[in-house]
């Protein structure tokens, strides 16, 4: 057995290559495209690549008394949610601000690269401001992600169904069926090496699992299928409250992006609306939806503790077996620089790889959990309340990006993000 061991990137050439991802994904869209804003829960593409270019104006160029700022209302327009930074431009409204036009973001993400760039050569330079680099990076990768959320939405709701990229990947596994199990006993949960993690995945701390099960696959679009003609999404009896309200108030009755066509399931992706292929893993799933559909399959949704312990055991497994070392099968990068698109339709090996997968878990702090110090404080910690913690990233997590004990979270009611589940019993 071979095994490929890649070096690793210095800073300086992980900055170009995460800043011209960026540029990679939005350059076919146009202006108009860039502008949109189809939810309140999304933000128009060019916010996205000003709010990432002022992430590093903010929290490392500033910190040099000699910079000169790109625009001074460049603070105010493209600050997200840092209070102890200053004000912000309501979230909601961020569409209807026409200027700066996307060239006017471009020339600005030019001007603040060529910043960056060139104080990178220095070694006093990255000694100082390494990590907060380093969250930059991780903060940008997490807004390509929001890019291909947001502006799958955005075409969505454009009666034409445009397509953003019309090649279609679909790399899907047969469902095996399986479940693993887990012995109950005492385990070491949280971020474990000196690699970069976020402060909310630390610290590592033991927590004591019952014996437990969780399936070997995601739940497909043919089981939820299923699950809809069984009347699942009439029964409240399968409904938490909350989203019994929502089904009704929502006019919930498949998972976003469906719909019935001459009694055939269609499903808009990037690529347009296709047939839904029932074997694969179903997405655009709210934890509302997830819940009712565990419910329904007499299972329940896997706390994150039991996923990231079954995911670690997985992964080791995959790591053993594996020819080259690569990051949990996210693909990502690899699909836009084969120039292919992204759909949810890799099952992928061990726990990770198509659709973030919804557990029954709050998201909360771990024991002795401390935010970091100052304004990059408010990254994490500030959103603890009324969020599920979604695990195993998806199509369209870089392979740079993810790790087993990354925690992502979102409101109970969101669908507009790659999101699906897997069962635990």
């Amino acid at each position: 057995m071979s095994v490929v061991v890649r070096s690793k990137p210095s800073l300086r050439e992980r900055f170009v290559d995460v800043r011209d991802f960026s540029d990679r994904i939005t350059r076919s869209l146009s202006p108009e495209d860039c502008m949109v804003q189809s939810t309140e829960d999304a933000s128009p593409i060019r916010w996205h690549l000003a709010h990432t270019t002022w992430f590093f104006e903010t929290f490392v160029l500033k910190q040099d008394p000699t910079y000169q700022e790109f625009h001074p209302e460049f603070a105010y327009l493209f600050n997200s949610y840092y209070n102890a930074v200053g004000k912000q431009f309501p979230r909601p409204q961020r569409g209807t601000i026409s200027r700066p036009g996307l060239d006017g973001i471009r020339d600005y993400r030019a001007y603040v690269d060529q910043q960056m760039m060139t104080r990178m050569e220095s070694a006093e330079f990255l000694g100082n401001h390494s990590h907060t680099i380093e969250v930059g990076l991780n903060h940008e990768q997490q807004h390509q992600e929001l890019i291909l959320t947001d502006i799958k939405h955005a075409l969505s709701a454009n009666p034409m169904l445009p397509i953003y990229e019309d090649s279609v990947f679909d790399d899907r596994d047969s469902a095996s069926g399986n479940w693993d199990r887990f012995d109950s006993g005492q385990y070491e949960i949280g971020h474990r090496t000196s690699e970069f993690c976020f402060d909310n995945e630390e610290p590592r701390h033991t927590v004591y699992l019952p014996e437990f099960s969780i399936a070997a696959d995601l739940v497909t679009c043919g089981q939820f299928i299923n699950f809809i003609e069984d009347g699942g999404y009439r029964r409240p009896e399968l409904w938490l409250s909350l989203g019994w309200n929502a089904v009704n108030d929502d006019d919930w009755a498949s998972p976003l992006y469906w719909v019935c066509q001459d009694g055939q399931w269609m499903q808009f992706t990037l690529a347009g609306l296709v047939p839904v292929n029932r074997d694969w893993p179903v997405c655009h799933v709210s934890y509302f939806e997830a819940d009712a559909y565990a419910r329904w399959a007499g299972c329940r949704l896997p706390t994150e503790f039991e996923w990231e312990f079954a995911g670690n055991s997985a992964a080791s497994v995959e790591a053993d077996s594996s020819e080259s070392i690569e990051n949990h099968g996210q693909f990502a990068d690899r699909l836009f620089r084969d120039d292919l698109a992204i759909h949810p339709t890799r099952s992928s090996s061990g726990m990770a790889g198509a659709v973030w997968q919804w557990t029954s878990s709050s998201y909360q702090a771990y024991p002795g959990y401390r935010p970091p110090d100052g304004a990059i404080g408010e990254y994490n910690g500030k959103f603890m309340c009324n969020q599920y913690v979604l695990r195993g990233g998806s199509v369209a997590t870089s392979s740079s990006h993810y790790r087993n004990t990354y925690r992502n979270f979102f409101p109970a009611n969101a669908r507009w993000q790659f999101s699906g589940l897997r069962l635990a019993r």
